[in-house]
């Protein structure tokens, strides 16, 4: 019952505070760590879609600190005591002194209830396990962590007592669960049931030319050894996604997963490497100084001052070159601006820099050809799941044992090189038609009538097809279950969630999985990888 609520949520049409959860009791306070794009976005849509308030930031650059804090929190005035912290350990030392005063009997400002974690990926793990302590509300951006036992240590640190229930609401930057098209995509094939059994799915993430170069080549998530493979950083709420469609118990059912039985991947770096490099451009390792700039479509400078400054664009991508770029034109103008971004995008190395000052910032006017990233540029992952019908004690569905636990195969393709940025688009083929979708539309095709079907979910606006304010609206709203309705957290986890822990740890598991796979040129099989992985590794921990 609670996963139909949460499939048929349709979010409202209006901004603003006038909404369903608005005046039940004290609206839920909440905490930003990491004053970046996804901590902007997640304010945002904390400000626009619910009765939230963004309560404090935590970020260690000045400038990005305050330009978050202005805009949500203290406006033009000075922020207030617990308002403004350099980092998350500021934060935590901060709170635990506010609450050994407020025990004192002294008057203290208000806590949070809750935390945004929107730092990057390789730090989560740290901070998400020394703020569990506090007992808050937490939501992790997207990767929960960047290894395995990172995720496992999360996990850990979050599990109740022996003999106690759960004390916190605990989500993840999985937003493809949250938009209306998704929501609705989910509902048509599991609870209306209108291609039949699903048989297999094809499911693209086209990543876009241009931005896979920023992020993923010049950008921060360019080395596994600093971050992750571009499977975990960019595409784990893709598996996450597939996951939900297959293997999360559909509404109305009894909650056991269809889990799959195997796994497997190929990919590799296939074009951003030297090899691959024009010979024009020769020795050039930098876009500014190189020979054959003019006619690369990868050009620095076509991509973040032609594309985007030079027509007055100041927001991403090139807020990431230089995040005070908006504030600098304002003042000086686009003229000084473009120079100001060409300082930036001169920055470049050598054979004498370091590897830890190579390793440790972004480089954006750095030759895509010429950089140290080593990130799969195109990837595939194939799950296969078996029959695997319940058995009489667990049938509680009159569709019979086998519904939504037939065989069935998902196939995920991420590519770097498409026109299309990060609008996801699949076909769903099923016994009794076929489903296309694209972010925007949903075509049914049913074989009988030999009619199609098409639907037009409402596009709310905000990132990734609303599901950026649809996460934030349900993080609120089991917040506000919990501190405003006396509603346990356990079953306000899943009326509003829609997840528990054990199903964030279980996609990002198939990631690493399907990474294992792919670099050993294998077919896993899901329950003994899962066992050894995870359940072996959990319950020794356990022992320690």
């Amino acid at each position: 019952m609670a996963q139909t609520q949460l499939q048929r949520q349709i979010f409202p049409r209006s901004t603003g505070k006038n909404l369903e959860n608005a005046g039940l009791g004290s609206p839920p306070k909440l905490l930003i760590i990491g004053a970046g794009a996804r901590g902007n976005a997640y304010a945002r849509a904390v400000s626009e879609s619910t009765n939230g308030s963004i309560q404090a930031v935590a970020e260690p650059v000045r400038y990005k600190r305050e330009t978050l804090g202005q805009k949500y929190i203290w406006g033009l005035s000075q922020p207030s005591e617990g308002q403004s912290f350099g980092d998350w350990k500021e934060y935590v030392q901060y709170e635990q002194e506010r609450r050994r005063r407020k025990e004192g009997g002294i008057v203290v400002p208000p806590g949070v209830d809750a935390v945004f974690v929107c730092t990057l990926d390789e730090t989560h793990a740290e901070i998400i396990v020394g703020l569990s302590t506090l007992g808050l509300h937490l939501m992790s951006e997207k990767p929960l962590a960047t290894t395995l036992d990172d995720c496992l240590k999360i996990y850990r640190s979050l599990q109740p007592a022996q003999g106690e229930t759960p004390n916190r609401i605990f989500s993840i930057g999985h937003v493809l669960r949250y938009s209306p098209h998704n929501i609705l995509l989910r509902k048509l094939l599991l609870e209306d049931d209108v291609i039949g059994d699903v048989i297999s799915i094809e499911h693209t993430e086209p990543v876009g030319w241009w931005h896979f170069s920023h992020s993923y080549v010049r950008g921060n998530w360019r080395r596994e050894s600093t971050t992750a493979p571009s499977l975990l950083t960019k595409s784990c709420h893709d598996i996450d996604f597939l996951l939900w469609l297959l293997c999360s118990s559909p509404p109305g059912s009894n909650g056991v997963p269809h889990l799959p039985s195997q796994v497997t991947s190929s990919g590799s770096l296939i074009h951003f490497k030297r090899s691959r490099k024009p010979a024009l451009a020769g020795g050039a390792t930098n876009c500014l100084s190189c020979p054959a700039e003019q006619s690369c479509i990868y050009s620095a400078k076509k991509i973040y001052e032609e594309a985007h400054l030079a027509k007055g664009h100041t927001g991403w991508p090139v807020d990431i070159v230089d995040p005070e770029i908006e504030d600098y034109m304002m003042t000086n103008g686009k003229s000084s601006a473009i120079n100001r971004l060409r300082e930036r995008l001169a920055h470049d190395y050598d054979e004498i820099t370091s590897q830890e000052e190579i390793e440790r910032r972004p480089w954006f006017g750095r030759c895509v050809y010429e950089s140290d990233n080593d990130v799969c540029d195109d990837q595939t992952v194939t799950m296969t799941w078996e029959d695997d019908p319940l058995t009489n004690r667990e049938n509680n569905s009159p569709a019979g044992p086998f519904k939504g636990r037939g065989a069935k195969t998902a196939t995920f393709h991420m590519i770097a090189f498409t026109e299309k940025q990060c609008e996801r688009r699949g076909r769903i083929y099923g016994s009794k038609g076929e489903i296309e979708y694209d972010g925007k539309t949903i075509r049914v095709y049913d074989f009988a009538s030999k009619q199609t079907q098409t639907h037009h979910p409402r596009q709310p606006g905000g990132g990734h097809g609303g599901g950026d304010n649809g996460l934030a609206q349900q993080y609120v709203k089991a917040i506000n279950a919990v501190k405003n309705q006396n509603q346990e957290v356990d079953e306000a986890q899943q009326m509003h969630i829609g997840c528990n822990l054990e199903e964030i740890i279980r996609s990002h598991a198939m990631v690493f999985a399907a990474e294992e796979a792919r670099k050993e040129k294998k077919v896993l099989n899901w329950t003994e990888w899962w066992t050894a992985n995870v359940e072996t590794t959990t319950r020794c921990e356990a022992k320690k």
